[in-house]
């Protein structure tokens, strides 16, 4: 794991390295189980070695208004930068009004709170990506646009309609996550849309690719983007897979997942990190894997925190601390990829 984590520290110096189902999704689900008889006893929970975990790396003052951690990411300073939803939780239908408290807060890292931004701006925020030039990217699925902001937080740049959904080049289907490499942004949308589409930095449409379902050009939620090395990893959420293609769409590589993977960040020299927040039996957790380039697993971490835990996002730190969004604990998760366990 030494190797492992030199890599992500590498990938980090060199550049970025980067709830609910529609209803579609549920129904096929359940015509599924009931046809086949396949509502039976849960499968077991993975048996995975118990990482050493840091519940409590966030310094957040006492009168903060804190939520469900959604997103997480680093610039190029090594600051983390957390979004939350500051006591606002994902029920539908959403509200319409914007949260009222910061939902963006910059820590150093060793988990002192620098600063905190974005009153106002947002609804039900989801992902928060940083670019190559420290601007910083969010997705929020209420309004269906995605916002880019200085790395202070004043807003430069909003995609698509507010408020409205839709599937064309101008629109988007709750947008989940965004990635970026050089002057192309890449954007996972998302809960509605199933699909990859691709801007430039200006906000000119260039491509898209995906459509619902589980076939060959299939996706069930893409939850997760990142792009590297001319590769761009989506994790195929629902149908419990990383799907890993060229940045023209051509699907290069499809990875089964045990559980249901809710990001995926590469380290680089091919190797990547994925993060499940459910698994097989729809227990929730923090399962994370190390894949090899040939598509094999190096290493499994279970990264929970105590209580209760789920998975949704993940940074790479430039050295190499994972730094996991919590969303049912409210919390962000730190954690040293190259720690042993007791079962080394």
């Amino acid at each position: 794991m030494q190797r492992v984590a030199a890599i992500a520290s590498d990938a980090k110096r060199s550049g970025r390295v980067h709830f609910g189902l529609p209803g579609s999704f549920k129904l096929l689900a359940l015509a599924a189980c009931l046809s086949v008889g396949a509502c039976g006893p849960q499968a077991p929970p993975e048996n995975a070695p118990q990482a050493e975990v840091d519940a409590d790396w966030a310094q957040i003052p006492e009168d903060t208004a804190w939520g469900e951690v959604s997103a997480v990411d680093t610039d190029s300073h090594g600051h983390v930068f957390v979004l939350q939803r500051a006591g606002r939780v994902w029920e539908e239908p959403f509200p319409s009004d914007p949260v009222a408290e910061p939902v963006v807060s910059m820590f150093a890292p060793n988990g002192t709170l620098l600063a905190s931004w974005g009153v106002g701006e947002t609804v039900m925020p989801h992902g928060l990506s940083v670019d190559a030039e420290d601007k910083v990217w969010i997705t929020d699925v209420q309004r269906e646009q995605l916002l880019r902001f200085s790395h202070d937080g004043t807003l430069e740049m909003t995609l698509g309609e507010r408020g409205v959904s839709g599937a064309d080049h101008t629109h988007f289907g709750r947008p989940a996550d965004v990635a970026f490499d050089g002057d192309k942004v890449f954007v996972a949308d998302g809960y509605v849309n199933s699909r990859i589409i691709v801007f430039d930095r200006e906000g000119h449409y260039l491509a898209q690719w995906g459509h619902e379902g589980s076939g060959g050009g299939g996706l069930a939620i893409p939850h997760s983007v990142a792009v590297k090395d001319g590769k761009v990893y989506v994790a195929d959420r629902e149908n419990a897979r990383i799907r890993i293609y060229s940045e023209a769409g051509r699907l290069l590589q499809s990875l089964d997942t045990p559980g249901y993977p809710y990001a995926v960040k590469p380290l680089g020299q091919g190797y990547f990190v994925s993060l499940e927040g459910r698994d097989a039996g729809e227990r929730t957790g923090a399962i994370i894997r190390v894949w090899r380039p040939d598509g094999t697993v190096e290493r499994i971490l279970d990264a929970r925190g105590p209580g209760s835990t789920k998975g949704h996002d993940l940074a790479i730190g430039a050295d190499g601390t994972i730094y996991v969004a919590d969303v049912e604990g409210r919390r962000v998760l730190a954690l040293e990829l190259a720690q042993r366990t007791k079962d080394d």
